[in-house]
């Protein structure tokens, strides 16, 4: 179905997302209409500030919003969903639309398969009605749709429609790009030199899959890795548990920009607990590069004063290989918790693969090296 005639039907002039591949074409053509004008149309934080951007709107205006989220984001909405939107709460109306990774019989990475298993499940659970689109769906089927939804929406109650792989499609293209020039590669590259024989809890996404590679083609193992392949937003709480009981050893996050916006309370508990053996390193590109490039608010924040603000003993920002080096290692002799901002292009090889050992064996190597210490 083209997204032109689905956006059409929908008939909502305010969009709050978190960017997901399957919805692509949806927010390429958001961001060709609107760009990333606040009134019209906000890429957020995370799937729950979407939610709550929503019921602003809808206070505000008596109109109803869309939110658009990958299935991983369920879990952000619940709780907005279950005690702000609820019809048995205040009764707000959200059409949601949900790309659906892990589609049970689909292929797709380990991270997505429970989760796509749960997806209706999920929206079923929380009393909200759902429809499926698929490649076959056809316009007629969604303006039905919407007209069998309207009465629910009057009530206060939310409806969603999830989206298939390839359901959705547009002509437009869209590329994304910033002014930067490192590459995210050469970056881990340094960062994997630096660190040593130090132990690294990567984010989830390219970020995760080019350390791995890197790795490979060391002919190293990867028992120092930790690879957060999902759960987008909490690397750094899991580096943070680590360090905590790991004193002894240093522990680096390598996390991205929209991951570190997406839960970023947790800087500040990071900085409460100040640990001296943790380096968080920000890669910063300004984008979700993983789910398609589009913008973060990243170019806007201002990460090292907000890491001092948080509690960090050391925090930096560069954007050159030189520069880089030089502070990985003042903070590699340091005993402070440090924060490193690294600003990166938007890319990756054509030709970048994906971990070939399951979360499972990558848990039970990491902790096996670990413990050796």
């Amino acid at each position: 179905m083209q997204v032109m005639d689905f956006v059409e039907v929908l008939g909502s002039d305010f969009y709050a997302g978190v960017p997901d591949s399957l919805l692509k074409p949806l927010y390429n053509y958001l961001i060709q209409t609107y760009g990333t004008d606040p009134l019209h149309h906000i890429i957020a934080a995370n799937e729950g500030n979407c939610v709550a951007l929503a019921a602003g709107y809808h206070l505000a205006t008596g109109k109803v919003p869309v939110v658009y989220l990958q299935n991983s984001g369920e879990g952000n909405i619940i709780n907005p969903l279950a005690s702000l939107l609820s019809e048995k709460v205040y009764g707000i109306p959200v059409i949601f639309v949900i790309g659906w990774r892990g589609e049970p019989g689909v292929h797709d990475e380990p991270q997505h398969v429970f989760q796509g298993e749960v997806t209706e499940r999920l929206l079923e659970v929380m009393d909200v009605p759902g429809v499926v689109v698929g490649k076959e769906t056809t316009e007629d089927e969604i303006r039905g749709a919407m007209e069998r939804f309207r009465e629910f929406l009057s009530q206060g109650k939310s409806v969603a429609f999830v989206v298939r792989k390839g359901a959705l499609v547009s002509e437009q293209v869209v590329s994304y790009r910033n002014g930067n020039t490192l590459k995210r590669e050469e970056i881990i590259a340094c960062i994997v030199e630096a660190s040593g024989e130090d132990f690294i809890v990567c984010t989830t996404g390219k970020a995760s899959r080019e350390l791995f590679e890197i790795r490979e083609a060391h002919g190293e193992g990867h028992g120092k890795d930790f690879l957060t392949v999902g759960s987008m937003g909490h690397s750094s709480s899991i580096a943070l548990g680590i360090a905590l009981q790991k004193p002894e050893r240093r522990i680096w996050c390598m996390d991205g920009d929209g991951a570190a916006l997406m839960h970023m309370g947790a800087m500040a508990v990071i900085g409460n607990a100040k640990p001296g053996n943790l380096i968080h390193v920000v890669i910063n590109n300004e984008a979700h590069e993983s789910v398609g490039g589009a913008p973060t608010v990243a170019g806007t924040v201002d990460f090292p004063e907000v890491a001092l603000a948080c509690g960090y003993g050391y925090a930096a920002s560069v954007s050159s290989l030189e520069d880089l080096k030089k502070v990985l290692s003042e903070a590699k002799k340091s005993d402070v918790l440090s924060f490193i901002e690294v600003k990166c292009a938007i890319g990756a090889r054509a030709d970048l693969g994906r971990p070939t050992t399951t979360p499972q064996e990558n848990k039970a190597a990491f902790m096996k090296r670990l413990a050796e210490f």
